[in-house]
């Protein structure tokens, strides 16, 4: 039996937890409605971009890691290679989160 969150559940929790901090966050694409892979995108007004997506941990576990941060010499990079995502999983979710600090809604607590 699968322990995961329905993806559009995870999702919902996400922008309802950034939008109660005072953030902003918006689904760029819906994805498959209960087993869709979420992609994350955090900013600040329009800063500091990266995108997070879940990475298969050795302990089995699936946290959110980051896999790409927006570059000043090549800032479509993250634009392209979320196309190339899209592209190969068409089922996947993205999702915005434009608030500060923002990957604390993603990244793994430190332990």
């Amino acid at each position: 039996m699968d322990a995961r969150l329905p993806a559009h559940v995870e999702v919902s929790g996400l922008i309802r937890a950034v939008e109660s901090a005072g953030g902003f966050a918006m689904v760029l694409q819906k994805g498959e409605r209960d087993a869709g892979t979420i992609l994350v995108l955090t900013t600040q007004n329009g800063r500091n971009t990266r995108l997070w997506e879940r990475m298969p941990q050795l302990d089995g576990s699936r946290k959110f890691s980051c896999t790409r941060e927006q570059d000043d010499e090549n800032p479509r990079e993250i634009d392209e290679y979320m196309g190339k995502r899209r592209r190969s999983d068409p089922d996947c979710w993205v999702i915005e989160l434009d608030i500060e600090n923002a990957e604390r809604f993603v990244a793994p607590a430190p332990g």
